[in-house]
């Protein structure tokens, strides 16, 4: 802005930056049934509406059945309805933001409710002798209103990459395998004259010409154990599952859970069935589950309560663990059996112990530990680099660093050695290559866990 006489003495000029959206609100809806994308069911029916913009503060609802209509506030921007008649339903959506340009938008959508449901479904039976890989499959699909089927109405997906066969409900269809294997055949309804459409109805269908009874089962779980068995029969129509507990299962489907409360030993087989099959019948081989008990994870701390600046004793009191691994509660973490820790800071870390036996089994202990840290610091001024022992490396000694910044100098000012590690210290080399005998100079830089900083210099003599 400008201005002659606005009383300025130097400059008299002002810019204004004026941010204009004149895209206004809008809005967007969509129809969801059970959390899948969809615009038609069956009676009765309930639908989620969502507004997908989400650009509204408040949104107001009709769902097009003479119902009352409904308003959400953001960030609710999704409303469910139920119906209960039949028809098609145009519903409606306003977002509204009275700060736009537009202050609303309006979207539309029309939802289908029927009532001529379809379930799809089918049986087989092997066509020839037994070594036959014809089979023929009835279509046994119940509809509310069965006149509507017509010759698109079903769909047959053999599962053998052959071309979908499009039918009638009649007549029966044949079809013929290429090979023996396990086979997952899918009966389609796509017609949208029945209100729940796409539907359909899978089977998994082993061919063979001798049926044999495999599954596969890992041989050690952990009490309670939930045994997984897949069943990798050849051939098979119907099965038994005898799980050596006394209790049986004729579960057909390619995966069979069962669960085992007490630990043992428990001898698994699988018998299975297939009129289609040469043999009829054939029974797997024992296969071994052993359940064995989980470990007792048990930990004590000390000292308790803490001392300052003083490192904390873990003694392990578990049961029936062969390994372990600690985790301190700050991060740090340790294998030992009983380690010792040193806290770098003041307060109450939730440590826990989880212990492992040979089978894998484990058990967790949670134990509140507590620490004082009086922030200290200090670095040594003399070290023999090459030497085992604490006198080998030179390393800043302390409590409560968080941070740091160290560096040690030669004589002529170069930097032989840097880290903000607390934990590594100098071992004498610079490039690989060990320094001579000489004093070193230093400067440190820390920040202490209770937010308190410090300088520190200094010199080092490298001993031989």
């Amino acid at each position: 802005m400008w201005a002659i006489n606005n009383g300025a003495t130097t400059c008299n000029e002002a810019v204004i930056k004026v941010e204009m959206n004149f895209a206004g609100v809008g809005a967007s809806i969509k129809s969801s049934i059970n959390g899948i994308a969809d615009t038609m069911g069956c009676v009765p029916i309930t639908i989620t509406f969502t507004d997908t913009l989400q650009k509204g503060k408040t949104y107001v609802w009709d769902f097009g059945d003479g119902s009352p209509q409904q308003t959400t506030v953001a960030p609710a921007n999704f409303i469910q309805h139920p119906y209960t008649t039949v028809g098609v339903f145009k519903v409606m959506v306003v977002s509204i933001d009275p700060t736009t340009c537009n202050v609303a938008d309006t979207a539309y959508m029309n939802v289908k409710v029927g009532l001529n449901e379809i379930i799809p479904n089918f049986k087989y039976t092997k066509v020839g002798n037994c070594n036959s890989l014809e089979f023929e499959f009835e279509n046994t699909t119940t509809a509310v209103d069965a006149t509507k089927y017509n010759a698109n109405t079903f769909s047959w997906d053999f599962g053998d990459g052959s071309p979908i066969v499009r039918s009638n409900f009649a007549p029966n269809i044949r079809h013929t395998f290429p090979a023996a294997g396990p086979y997952t055949v899918r009966l389609s309804v796509v017609d949208t004259v029945f209100c729940n459409a796409p539907v359909s109805k899978d089977s998994l269908l082993r061919i063979s010409a001798n049926v044999k009874a495999k599954f596969t089962t890992p041989a050690t779980g952990c009490k309670p154990y939930r045994a997984m068995f897949k069943n990798e029969s050849i051939g098979g129509v119907d099965f038994k599952w005898e799980f050596g507990d006394a209790t049986f299962s004729t579960d057909g489907s390619p995966v069979v859970f069962h669960d085992y409360p007490l630990s043992g030993t428990y001898n698994v087989r699988l018998i299975a069935f297939d009129n289609n099959t040469c043999n009829k019948i054939d029974t797997s081989a024992y296969q071994t589950i052993t359940v064995v008990d989980k470990p007792i994870a048990r930990f004590t701390w000390a000292p308790n309560p803490p001392t300052a600046n003083t490192r904390t004793f873990f003694t392990n009191l578990s049961i029936g663990a062969t390994r372990y691994l600690w985790n301190f509660g700050d991060g740090e973490s340790a294998t030992d059996v009983n380690p010792i820790h040193q806290y770098n800071s003041t307060g109450n870390f939730n440590a826990e112990l989880i212990a492992y036996n040979n089978a894998g089994c484990t058990d967790t202990f949670p134990l509140i530990v507590s620490a004082i840290i009086n922030p200290l610091l200090d670095v040594p001024n003399a070290f023999t680099p090459g030497k085992f022992g604490v006198n080998g490396v030179v390393k800043v000694i302390g409590f409560g660093i968080a941070k740091m910044n160290w560096k040690i100098y030669n004589r002529w000012g170069q930097v032989v050695f840097e880290t903000t590690d607390r934990k590594q210290g100098w071992d004498g080399t610079f490039k690989g290559a060990l320094q001579p005998m000489d004093v070193y100079m230093y400067t440190l830089d820390v920040e202490f866990s209770d937010g308190k900083k410090m300088k520190k210099t200094g010199d080092i003599n490298l001993l031989r």
